[in-house]
């Protein structure tokens, strides 16, 4: 149940004693340890538990009057009735708001913690990942040049071929013009073919 007012009493009114600043100042810090079980999609909640965010007794925190502040009897509330009715609620419950100020001040300092957490994770990430793609694309280069020098030998070792089979088959010819050459005065019409009677290579498929 919350108490609204047109107007808010003296002493639900006042301004607390401490500025934020000096309110988040004097808060204790302690980098919080997040092991594997604090998982990166994690709830917030989760996160608060590993920064050992306690539960006060009286049930009072940033997170409850985030709830208050959006509940149906006040969200529609001018604002300064809206702090009226969260005050005087604070007071009946004997909170003070610096309280939820240093609340929401460790709740906060535990989501960045989580943030560095995480982007350190990131960065590891990106940093072992660059590294083995360093790596592939070493592979890569060596195999590529690998293979590039088997092609070169391969298109070398049919250059050859093709010189040394362009080499016999002149001599050939040559050998089959010498036989022609002894038939022609025997026959009116020569047998012995001269030219080049080798089939048509097969094209690669």
């Amino acid at each position: 149940m919350f108490v609204s007012v047109d107007a808010a009493s003296p002493e639900a009114s006042q301004e607390p004693a401490q500025s934020v600043a000096a309110i988040a100042s004097a808060v204790p810090f302690v980098e919080p340890h997040f092991d594997s079980s604090v998982k990166p999609d994690a709830d917030f909640e989760d996160v608060y538990r590993a920064a050992e965010i306690s539960q006060p007794a009286h049930g009072y925190t940033v997170s409850k009057i985030a709830e208050m502040l959006q509940s149906e009897r006040i969200r529609s509330l001018p604002l300064e009735v809206k702090k009226s009715s969260i005050l005087l609620a604070l007071d009946a419950a004997g909170v003070k708001i610096e309280e939820i100020v240093e609340d929401a001040v460790k709740r906060d300092r535990a989501l960045d913690a989580f943030e560095r957490v995480q982007q350190r994770a990131l960065d590891e990430l990106e940093a072992r990942k660059d590294k083995e793609n360093q790596a592939i694309e070493a592979e890569l280069a060596q195999l590529v040049e690998e293979h590039n020098k088997r092609v070169a030998a391969n298109k070398d070792e049919v250059a050859k071929e093709k010189e040394r089979f362009y080499s016999w088959r002149l001599r050939k010819q040559k050998e089959e013009q010498k036989i022609a050459d002894c038939v022609s005065p025997f026959v009116a019409e020569n047998p012995i073919t001269t030219g080049n009677t080798a089939a048509p290579s097969k094209p690669l498929s």
